[in-house]
């Protein structure tokens, strides 16, 4: 009877302590994301999770108590360096350090299937507990959320991509690391300057000669001066030029042609200059200083590429020009 009666205590002890350890290292908001996709064990602890100080305290009185008991209960029936001895080596190798081991590394798993002792424990302790509890949670207030830099979040996705047990893989661990750093980039880092655009007057006649340079340059946008190539009064697309007529100016072109055009400024942050394209429908913007002088272009792709880390392929953008050239 009496090593029964130790066995219990002991493993007692052990629940007690390895599930402090344990529930209380699992997140409250990892938890609740988890339960929101479907996962079922999240979704059993997090409402105990959740009240952490009454957990906390109902864990520890329960240890103390435990281990108190199991420590008189081995001095009634030893003497006393020996209760004390045997009691200390089962309390820190069975009641402390084993379970803490084994269930700080499956949280989750061991805490879900044992939630049934955990919320009968908290019964049996609420009287003493809740006081505790709710002046813990007066003085300290809730759980501080668990935030993340974002180069931390960086890490911890380049971690899980080199994980074996991650199904995150290398496209999707740049693809986010873009998506994390191009807010902080300025239009100027990443457009295309004034020098480098391709442009024509908007006096330009759609003629073979033109047709010839816009299918070398293979853009599908081409910003359009008035007389001097700083002086950008709009924009022309390539694939609406099927449906003009030969020979005439580009400012006569009735589809082509835009003189709406969508306008950043170089120190204008590409987050915010990618939500103006997008609720503007426009991939292509005029880029000015504070003088307004136009200084450079930046497009939608441009922001993309920035975005998943690596550069689109053009391919496509030659077929509406061929077919330009081929009406023509």
């Amino acid at each position: 009877m009496e090593y029964f009666i130790s066995t219990v205590l002991v493993t007692l002890s052990a629940l007690f302590s390895g599930l402090t350890l344990g529930l209380l290292s699992l997140d409250t908001q990892s938890l609740r994301r988890r339960a929101r996709n479907g996962d079922r064990e999240a979704a059993t602890i997090y409402p105990i999770r959740e009240k952490g100080n009454l957990l906390l305290t109902t864990l520890l009185l329960g240890n103390v108590i435990v281990n108190t008991t199991l420590s008189i209960f081995l001095g009634s029936i030893a003497s006393g360096l020996v209760a004390g001895l045997i009691a200390t080596a089962l309390i820190v190798v069975f009641g402390e350090i084993v379970p803490q081991a084994v269930i700080s590394r499956h949280a989750l798993w061991f805490g879900s299937r044992t939630i049934w002792f955990t919320r009968i424990a908290i019964i049996l302790a609420f009287p003493v507990a809740y006081p505790i509890a709710k002046t813990l949670d007066y003085f300290l207030g809730s759980e501080i959320p668990t935030t993340y830099s974002k180069k931390e979040l960086m890490d911890i996705i380049s971690e899980h991509e080199n994980s074996e047990h991650s199904t995150i893989d290398e496209d999707e661990e740049r693809i986010v690391h873009g998506a994390l750093q191009f807010s902080h980039l300025t239009v100027r880092e990443v457009m295309t300057p004034a020098e480098r655009v391709v442009s024509f007057d908007e006096n330009q006649r759609l003629n073979a000669e033109f047709y010839e340079q816009v299918y070398e340059h293979g853009f599908s946008r081409l910003p359009i001066y008035s007389g001097d190539p700083l002086n950008i009064v709009g924009v022309l697309y390539v694939k609406d030029l099927i449906v003009e007529d030969e020979n005439i100016s580009i400012k006569e072109t009735e589809d082509a042609f835009d003189r709406k055009h969508l306008t950043v400024r170089a120190g204008d942050m590409l987050d915010v200059v990618l939500g103006r394209m997008l609720k503007s429908k426009h991939h292509l913007a005029i880029v000015r200083n504070q003088n307004k002088r136009f200084i450079g272009v930046i497009s939608l792709e441009d922001i993309i590429e920035e975005i998943i880390q690596q550069e689109i392929a053009d391919e496509d953008d030659e077929d509406p020009v061929e077919r330009v050239l081929a009406a023509a």
